[in-house]
């Protein structure tokens, strides 16, 4: 299922396939590491990971959850702060499942 949606993920030629760059509203410039994308009532949610670097390895990394909007102005993806916890949840639990599933 995530497959039809890695076309939403922005990739540079200069980053590790999988691996993307997001600046926040303060210019602050952070790498992500690309775990799925998830449809959940008819929108989309990307699921990120804080890049760790090889010393990092050993610890498990927190997911960020962002709802994928169009931006009026461009019509490119958009990547929004999802402010319910319900739905974070909700996503966050389908995130879950899909891993199980892997592991199975």
């Amino acid at each position: 299922m995530a497959d039809e949606f890695d076309k939403n993920i922005p990739q540079d030629d200069e980053l590790p396939e999988g691996i993307i760059e997001l600046t926040d509203e303060d210019g602050v410039t952070t790498q992500f590491e690309y775990l799925t994308t998830i449809d959940h009532e008819g929108e989309l949610y990307v699921v990120l990971m804080v890049a760790q670097d090889e010393e990092q390895d050993d610890e498990e990394g927190e997911v960020l959850i962002l709802k994928i909007e169009k931006d009026p102005d461009t019509d490119e993806d958009i990547y929004v702060s999802v402010d319910d916890d319900a739905i974070s949840q909700a996503v966050f639990d389908k995130f879950m499942e899909m891993v199980e599933e892997e592991d199975e």
